[in-house]
């Protein structure tokens, strides 16, 4: 990864965790996984959520950080809930590889009152536990 873009990346996650308002701060979650001894720290912000068309889902537009001492990207995606479920859940796989490790976290994802968080965690190959 390019060091001034992971320098971007990583000043802009510590920005939208530090700074805004109270509904911003609100609306976002940040935790720390342990993953084979290295911490990663996760965070995820709601932009935006909508109803699909025929009501079934929530689309819910995540500003989504990681980070680790390897490296450390942002994306924003958006996450398919179902509709008048609270909690509503989905699943989600993040490729280490951007944070200079190997594997695959697979993620279970709940929302929650307008906020996503991460609710299970297991690292592949291996199907290590990480929460």
């Amino acid at each position: 990864m390019n060091p001034k873009y992971a320098a971007l990346v990583w000043a802009l996650w510590l920005a939208a965790g530090s700074g805004g308002t109270a509904q911003a701060d609100e609306r976002c979650t940040r935790e720390t996984l342990n993953v084979r001894g290295t911490p990663i720290t996760a965070g995820y912000c709601v932009v935006s959520a909508v109803r699909s068309a025929d009501g079934r889902e929530t689309i819910v537009n995540v500003q989504e950080t990681y980070g680790s001492p390897r490296g450390s990207f942002g994306q924003t995606s958006p996450l398919s809930f179902l509709a008048g479920g609270d909690p509503s859940r989905v699943i989600e796989d993040v490729s280490l590889a951007r944070l200079g490790m190997s594997g695959m976290l697979h993620l279970t994802l709940i929302l929650r009152a307008e906020r996503v968080q991460i609710e299970a965690a297991m690292l592949t190959p291996g199907a290590i536990v990480v929460k």
